[in-house]
């Protein structure tokens, strides 16, 4: 029989080698006593070839398969285990009800509870909003907060690109999307967040010179918000906002920054005093020559400023006399008379 044939060989070589298919002189002949859908399907070893666990042939010759992560496991929970979570059933079942007051715990709508049963990560994920059970003598848990947190980044020492030294603090805006992952794959994600934070504070900022640092403060943010958030995704926490506090300066550079800063401004109101001076005098000759074309408009203006002059409280009145006047008693000149 094929079948007894096949289970008598070793089971490390192949169908071919077995029945004299490995040699290109006799594959022929030999093989040709195997079915050809039976060679197709078995060409290549079965230590090699992925066949189901449920192929009669395959579980004659290497016996039933074991399933890993079954109670043979020595991953799993033992017999150790089972004992003393018997055990303290048995004890809330002898103390009811007095055992409800350790057993039965609540948790806020904005908190969620991880539990540990013998140190291993309990079913289910987080529990929480409301009421949830635990064993006292076996399980242990760690309620998290999921409200935003803030906190204010320390003043940092930074040397910007252009070798200047300023001290600059941020504020983190931060909250927990993940409590499972924020307790199980990092010690303390609060302390955690605070220091890289600081560090990114530092690296980002390190890149940019004093008037980047001073200008584009909402791309730094930003940038510390994206770098922030992608570092602690792997601890279950998400950044939400990252923003500049406060730049400090040292005092000899605010002064030299207030001085150019004086002196461009007393620049500005000099160009801007000629440029009024410049269309004033534009206008006074204007005036003049609408003036001069027009000796009633001369009358008009003299009698504005008597106007002028006699509405305020003055004790004496001065009044210019017209030049047309003083023309009689002045002599002609030489040149005049030629």
């Amino acid at each position: 029989m094929f079948a007894l044939e096949l289970a008598s060989a070793p089971v490390t070589s192949s169908f071919s080698d077995r029945f004299g298919g490995g040699s290109a002189a006799n594959g022929d002949e030999a093989g040709s006593s195997i079915p050809p859908e039976f060679r197709s399907k078995y060409s290549t070893s079965f230590a090699d070839y992925p066949q189901p666990l449920s192929d009669p042939v395959r579980t004659r010759i290497w016996g039933p398969p074991v399933v890993r992560g079954s109670a043979a496991d020595p991953g799993g929970p033992g017999i150790c285990a089972f004992i003393l979570t018997l055990f303290s059933f048995l004890l809330i079942l002898a103390t009811f009800p007095l055992s409800l007051c350790f057993s039965v715990k609540v948790v806020q709508e904005y908190e969620r509870a991880v539990i540990f049963r013998l140190g291993r990560l309990l079913k289910g994920g987080a529990r929480g909003p409301g009421i949830f059970f635990i064993v006292p003598c076996i399980d242990t848990y760690r309620k998290i907060d999921l409200r935003t947190v803030s906190f204010d980044v320390p003043p940092q020492e930074i040397l910007s690109r252009d070798s200047v030294t300023v001290a600059v603090d941020a504020v983190v805006y931060y909250r927990v999307h993940n409590p499972t992952i924020a307790v199980s794959n990092v010690e303390n994600f609060s302390h955690s967040t605070r220091l890289l934070a600081a560090t990114t504070l530092r690296n980002v900022l390190g890149t940019k010179n004093l008037a980047e640092v001073l200008s584009e403060r909402e791309t730094i943010s930003h940038t510390m918000q994206s770098s922030l958030d992608e570092a602690t995704d792997p601890w279950g926490v998400k950044v939400e906002r990252v923003e500049i506090k406060d730049v400090r300066l040292p005092v000899q550079l605010q002064r030299a920054m207030a001085a150019e800063a004086e002196a461009a401004r007393e620049a500005r109101a000099k160009v801007i005093a000629a440029e009024g001076e410049q269309k004033a005098s534009h206008a006074l000759r204007e005036a003049a020559e609408i003036i001069s074309e027009s000796p009633g408009a001369l009358q008009l203006r003299y009698l504005q400023t008597l106007n002028t002059i006699s509405a305020e409280k003055n004790s004496t009145i001065i009044f210019p006399l017209p030049i047309d006047i003083l023309k009689h008693f002045i002599k002609p000149d030489k040149k005049d008379k030629k």
